[in-house]
């Protein structure tokens, strides 16, 4: 819980354009340096609106039924087999049930691969083998611990359904029986199913479909698919297409979305879509962590972006954008995704998808291999998670415009604060390795700075101080710094929240 500050206008503070910069300028007359940032909540506007659970994480499939997953690093995820078998995720443990909870309200997706041809079993545990034309079962207990689980931490259900060929019928036509099975013991178990997509990545064309699967066979399908949720669930939100792999050129060899959707035609409550910045080692790219603070590497996710915003502008026109997937490397995550040089990448993208107008952020995932919020053994955050729990405390569903000063190196983001009314908070991502950066605050703050001893280490310090669970598993007090107004001057490598008043915006 952050502390809280007596906050007062401080002089006869006003703002004066100059050249097109906002330059603040304080009672003294003096003028803040022209390559400076000014921060200053008077004169910041709102822009749009998030959903309330913007920021979500996925559960995969594979974890709540058990079986082969991306095998973490740290044990010998590229020196053995990059799988590793694992027993069902424990959604009953405490620890995992507490430290979602503080992420909430949010969405949980249970989808993933391997959801693609998980057999829907009508018994309370799940059979030793799948029947054919499926890979892996889930029983009737692995599922109600979901929907208890999402009842815990005020996280709605998201999924998607199998497509393999045990789903279909003699012709090869996907047939909703499995899909209805989930529905009904959804609802058995006193949950519901929020939002689905057909399939998991449909652009892949061999992402356990039948064999030859193109995009006029996703078109009917998603039809009958269409047709069946609307009758049978339509409290549930259609979610589509769920691609990833688009690019000008694609280089995957898949389906193109837009063939997707100029087969399937209209019918999407939502457009979503999957984006990683890049494939890990496992799936053979070896991608320099020097790189992983670039501007160019933080701007991936709006090139992404720009891809499937054109395509759904062309064929679903102002429907909401949910990014139901992302880290930064698919195929378990980057060697360095537990530490803290991710969080860059993590809290930049939140805050340039929100200013863009996405709706949802799903981070895949919330507790396995390498890019997991949590460690998946023992469930203790990374750092990545801390600053997912200062994200859903201090940043609010109304998104402004900073209106600072560009500076290479550093990336400005302001909401209103999500309690405390005419507030805002301004997220500050200083991406250069050595060089500090200074800006000018119109009025005092309350300061949290996220940094670490090393960028790749799994300890991260708030204001100096590591962050870590208690004894109990309680998590630690969030104490901010005050910051008066005037000069101040962020550490390279470093990230900042500030809560600051004075926003007329947010009133």
């Amino acid at each position: 819980m952050h502390t809280r500050l007596a906050f007062g206008r401080c002089g006869n503070v006003r703002i004066v354009s100059m050249i097109g910069v906002a330059v603040l300028v304080a009672a003294t007359g003096r003028a803040a340096r022209a390559s400076e940032a000014a921060i200053a909540p008077p004169r910041m506007t709102a822009i749009g609106t998030i959903d309330a659970r913007f920021q979500s994480y996925n559960v995969e499939m594979v974890e709540v039924t058990g079986g082969r997953f991306w095998r973490p690093y740290a044990q010998g995820g590229m020196q053995r087999d990059r799988y590793s078998d694992r027993p069902p995720i424990d959604l009953a443990t405490p620890r995992l049930r507490k430290l979602a909870a503080a992420l909430s309200p949010a969405y949980i997706r249970i989808s993933g691969t391997w959801a693609n041809a998980t057999y829907v079993a009508d018994t309370e545990t799940a059979p030793s083998a799948a029947p054919p034309g499926f890979n892996t079962a889930l029983g009737r207990a692995q599922w109600r611990g979901v929907v208890d689980f999402a009842r815990a931490a005020d996280a709605e259900i998201v999924t998607s359904f199998a497509v393999s060929p045990g789903s279909r019928d003699t012709n090869g036509v996907w047939m909703p029986d499995q899909a209805q099975r989930l529905i009904d013991a959804t609802r058995a178990f006193g949950g519901r199913i929020a939002a689905a997509e057909f399939m998991n990545e449909p652009t892949l064309a061999n992402n356990g479909a039948p064999p030859g699967y193109d995009a006029d066979a996703y078109g009917r399908d998603f039809r009958i698919f269409r047709d069946w949720m609307r009758r049978s669930s339509p409290e549930t939100l259609i979610l589509g297409p769920g691609s990833v792999g688009d690019s000008p050129s694609p280089a995957m060899g898949g389906i193109r979305t837009r063939d997707l959707l100029a087969a399937m035609g209209p019918g999407l409550d939502r457009f979503s879509y999957h984006h990683y910045n890049t494939l890990s080692p496992r799936c053979g790219v070896h991608d320099d962590p020097m790189q992983a603070l670039s501007d160019g590497w933080l701007a991936r996710t709006g090139a992404a972006l720009a891809i499937y915003r054109a395509v759904r502008d062309a064929f679903e026109p102002g429907k909401p954008i949910w990014l139901t997937e992302t880290a930064d490397a698919a195929c378990g995550g980057n060697p360095w995704d537990a530490t803290f040089l991710d969080t860059f990448r993590y809290l930049d993208q939140l805050g340039r998808l929100a200013k863009a107008g996405v709706q949802v952020v799903m981070h895949n995932t919330l507790a396995a291999s390498d890019y997991g919020l949590l460690d998946e053994r023992s469930f203790r955050p990374r750092p990545n998670y801390w600053a997912a729990l200062l994200w859903r405390r201090l940043m609010g569903t109304t998104v402004l415009e900073a209106a600072t000063t560009s500076m290479p190196g550093l990336r400005t983001y302001a909401h209103c604060h999500p309690a405390t009314k005419g507030t805002v908070t301004v997220l500050l991502i200083n991406n250069s390795r050595n060089a500090p950066h200074v800006v000018t605050l119109a009025g005092p703050a309350e300061r949290y700075t996220l940094q670490a001893d090393r960028l790749q280490s799994a300890t991260v310090r708030l204001n100096g101080k590591p962050l870590q669970l208690a004894a109990d598993d309680d998590l630690p007090r969030l104490v901010a710094r005050n910051a008066p107004a005037g000069r101040l001057q962020l550490p390279p490598a470093s990230i900042t929240f500030l809560v600051m008043p004075d926003a007329a915006a947010c009133g």
